[in-house]
């Protein structure tokens, strides 16, 4: 399966709007963003657990990365509120569950096959901080190696903010809205920028709060490679 592949190209997506999609767990439905490849894939989704679903075991051999949206996502790690930003890299295991179902954000197979950090980031508990030389923007920084950079923004009501993207970008709305191109971003919307592209949003009279993804598309995105035993 191949879905919004190609990544020279703009897109976007209003989730809050898309159908939902059942996966093979009964309980679990996805909001697809992106995808290359079938139940093993390179893709971006919302997942949404009914309350009581749970996954089977599983090891990430390509990296998940995720941010709770809603409710609260659950594991034999502990519980994760709604705010929680995770990235289980390569190798990392676990058992998904949502005693009282949830909503999350989530990006499988995006992971440099030898990252092994680990990250868990309360974000509603996270104090932003002044972005320089930008007046009245606020972040929190997620993570950051030499391949991307990951935050969340707050952007103050009624501002423009330029968007450059020489290595690609991702923008999803968590709260507040903003227009770019003559459209209307508002919570669950998300904007992928190829590289080498630059643009501006105007924000809504609420602000906005976004996650924001970037430098990650340098390299031409592929389906997972299985590695053999």
């Amino acid at each position: 399966m191949e879905l919004n592949a190609d990544f020279s190209r703009r897109v976007s997506v209003h989730g809050a709007g898309a159908a939902w999609v059942p996966s093979p767990i009964p309980g679990v439905d996805r909001r697809m963003f992106d995808r290359i490849g079938d139940e093993v894939a390179r893709a971006t989704s919302i997942v949404r657990y009914a309350p009581g679903s749970a996954f089977s075991p599983h090891v990430h051999t390509g990296g998940e990365e995720f941010l709770v949206l809603e409710g609260v996502f659950q594991d034999e790690h502990g519980d994760f509120p709604a705010g929680t930003y995770v990235r289980n890299p390569p190798t990392s295991r676990h058992t998904p569950a949502s005693e009282n179902g949830c909503t999350i954000f989530v990006k499988l197979w995006q992971f440099d096959p030898d990252d092994r950090t680990q990250v868990r980031i309360e974000t509603s508990d996270a104090v932003f901080s002044r972005e320089p030389q930008r007046p009245g923007i606020e972040f929190v920084a997620l993570f950051e190696d030499s391949r991307e950079n990951v935050s969340l923004k707050r952007w103050p009501a009624g501002s423009r903010v330029d968007l450059a993207s020489p290595g690609g970008l991702e923008v999803l709305v968590l709260e507040g809205n903003f227009v770019e191109s003559g459209e209307t971003f508002r919570p669950q919307s998300w904007l992928r920028l190829p590289c080498d592209t630059a643009t501006g949003v105007t924000v809504g009279a609420a602000g906005a709060l976004v996650w924001i993804k970037r430098d990650h598309l340098r390299e031409m995105p592929a389906a997972p490679q299985i590695r053999s035993a």
